[in-house]
């Protein structure tokens, strides 16, 4: 298209569309991302604890402040949280698959409608009917 020449309505709305899924799929690896880093912390800690005898003092962070705890509470705190971390995971990287497939389809469709607008721009719905 020339400088000159606008973009069509229904293909900014195509890319606006593709630009949010983008959005969210880099939102969607970038928590992911952190949940794995929290899971290599947790199980460093876990490590650690399971070297402690049960006699020694352990302590577990409470906002900024460290709160004397005992073993086997920690023991069963991390293990909670490491199993929350991995169900998140789960869900995340589901979610992640979605969105990655979204983004190949609507790339698809906009690489098509650039090809052929004629016939794109004769599939449009009018003002109020539904595009699905």
């Amino acid at each position: 298209m020339s400088s000159n020449q606008q973009i069509p309505p229904w293909l900014q709305e195509q890319i606006a569309k593709l630009q949010q899924t983008q959005q969210n799929l880099q939102m969607t690896v970038s928590q992911k991302q952190q949940l794995e880093f929290e899971n290599i912390e947790t199980e460093k800690s876990l490590e650690e604890l399971k070297k402690v005898s049960d006699d020694d003092a352990v302590f577990k962070f409470a906002g900024t402040i460290l709160v004397k705890s005992n073993k086997q509470t920690l023991l069963e705190d991390l293990e909670e949280k490491k199993e929350l971390i991995k169900t998140r995971t789960t869900v995340l990287a589901k979610q992640e698959d979605k969105l990655k497939t979204s983004l190949k389809e609507q790339e698809s469709k906009i690489q098509e409608m650039i090809k052929n607008p004629s016939a794109m721009g004769a599939k449009q719905p009018s003002e109020g009917e539904s595009s699905q």
